[in-house]
């Protein structure tokens, strides 16, 4: 089993970025963009009502205040920054989510923010203190590092998230998006890469190595050419071999988390 989730709603006012009504057909969850990175209350509307429509599961990508720079851009907040920002931003989601007759079921921190929770203990504290606080029943979305570490340490459920198209260091962290090859553009490598994340467990790091990794959900991407298209071929390969695409509460359920 494996749920399938994308990041939406990442334009803001006039402007667009990627095919979200395309690529929300293939999907079970979706990480909507909170405003600080991206969004803004009508997109956050729109993307909401549009996932509910589809039953796609609304979870919250929260990030830096970081407009210019997309959240890709590090910040020296303090934790009781990052804790109030991720609050901040995952009520203003739950709102939107309760308007239009659902709830927020996960977080997944995005851009420099995700990756500095899986390897800063303070910021991954502050954002499960954050979740804590306001849904003890939400999954918190990370990659294997302190983040997953601290939200299994305050009971909450995690799910594990793998990037097929992301470059991974022998550490089992990405490649930042600033070096060469951080992102891979090969659709028969990610095609690859993905089979292999959900089927064996492993994904191939930079060095070679085989790293063991948890894929409890797979994101897809929609803002680069041909990304629908290989959205759809992963969903294909992935139901060929006979894995179930469903929700991640099924998923973390089969665990027996």
């Amino acid at each position: 089993m494996v749920d399938l989730v994308a990041d939406l709603g990442e334009g803001f006012g006039a402007y667009t970025m990627g095919d979200d009504a395309a690529l929300l057909d293939m999907l079970t969850s979706a990480n909507v963009a909170c405003g600080f990175h991206a969004g803004d209350p009508r997109i956050m509307d729109t993307t909401v009502r549009h996932c509910v429509e589809r039953r796609v599961a609304v979870g919250a990508h929260p990030s830096f205040p970081d407009l210019v720079g997309f959240g890709r851009r590090a910040m020296d907040l303090t934790p009781e920054e990052v804790r109030t920002d991720v609050l901040y931003q995952v009520g203003a989601l739950q709102a939107f989510a309760v308007a239009h007759g659902t709830r927020v079921r996960h977080v997944a921190p995005h851009g420099r923010l995700g990756n500095l929770v899986a390897v800063r203990a303070d910021y991954a504290r502050a954002v499960v203190d954050a979740v804590a606080a306001l849904d003890e029943s939400l999954i918190v979305l990370a990659q294997d590092g302190e983040l997953a570490d601290a939200a299994r340490a305050r009971g909450l459920r995690v799910g594990i998230v793998g990037i097929a198209d992301r470059a991974y260091r022998d550490d089992a962290t990405l490649v930042p998006r600033s070096e060469p090859g951080a992102v891979i553009h090969d659709p028969d490598e990610i095609a690859r890469r993905t089979l292999r994340m959900v089927t064996e467990g492993v994904i191939q790091s930079t060095g070679g190595k085989d790293l063991p990794i948890g894929c409890d959900t797979v994101l897809l991407h929609g803002d680069t050419p041909g990304a629908i298209a290989l959205a759809g071929r992963i969903r294909e390969q992935l139901l060929a071999a006979g894995v179930r695409i469903t929700s991640l509460d099924d998923v973390l359920s089969g665990k027996g988390a």
